[in-house]
This record gives C-alpha cells, structure tokens and sequence, in this order.
C-alpha cells in the first residue's frame, strides 16, 4: 500500500505536466512584444513579470493540497501552508527553492522542476492576487 501513493502522486504530476503542455500548445503563439520582452517597470533588474491569467491556468494541481482548509498530509505528516495571498517575492523564492533542492519536499520539488522561470514568475502573480 505504500508504493501505492508515491505512484499514484508521480502518475499526478506526469499527467498535469502533459495537461499544461498541451495547453500552451494548443494556444496560438503570439509575437513578443517588447511588454513581454522587457520586465515591468515595478520589476526590479532582471526580475520578470509575471501573468496572474496565464498563472491561474498552471495552480489547477497546488489546489489539490493547498486548497482544502486545514488539510494535513497523510505521509510525512505536516500541515500544508495556505498560498492564496501570499506576497509574489516570497512565493517565487519558495518555487525557486523547491527547485534548486533547497527546500525539502518531494511533491513540491517535482511541481516546481516542472515549471520554468516564467511559470513561476506566473504562478506567483496570480496566487498573490488571491484575497
């Protein structure tokens, strides 16, 4: 029964790299334009600007744990952190963490290996929109 949940988490996370895959592939690509190519005047130097709607499209899975109030996780046992409205710097470091293995945790650091400096510059956009 174990070796049943880090497949089953594994399966997840294939398949929701696969869905957002196939989204950004089936969208028409756009030309860059130089908003999208230069960061936002509020961004500091090489920090990008991230898209809350194209953010909102890739947190489909964070809801799955960090959605449900109070939730716990069953293995390791810990309680899992509410994102909705936390600041974009603190959210992006985090990501960032998660992926670099700085920060601990298996589901976390695939979730993020998967996502790309924008992803995550997306990411933290839209949670930090959420009131």
């Amino acid at each position: 029964m174990k070796l049943l949940l880090p497949i089953a988490a594994s399966l997840s996370l294939a398949l929701a790299a696969f869905a957002v895959t196939a989204q950004d592939a089936a969208a028409p690509a756009a030309p860059a334009t130089d908003a999208q190519a230069a960061p936002a005047a509020d961004a500091a130097p090489g920090e990008l600007k991230g898209d809350p709607m194209r953010g909102k499209g890739l947190v489909y899975t964070c809801k799955g744990c960090h959605g449900i109030p109070g939730y716990k996780n069953a293995y390791p046992s810990y309680h899992v952190p509410k994102i909705g409205g936390q600041s974009a710097a603190y959210l992006s470091a985090a990501l960032n963490e998660y992926r670099s293995g700085n920060r601990k945790h298996p589901t976390m650091q695939a979730q993020a290996q998967s996502f790309s400096e924008q992803d995550i510059a997306d990411i933290a956009a839209y949670l930090s929109s959420i009131k």
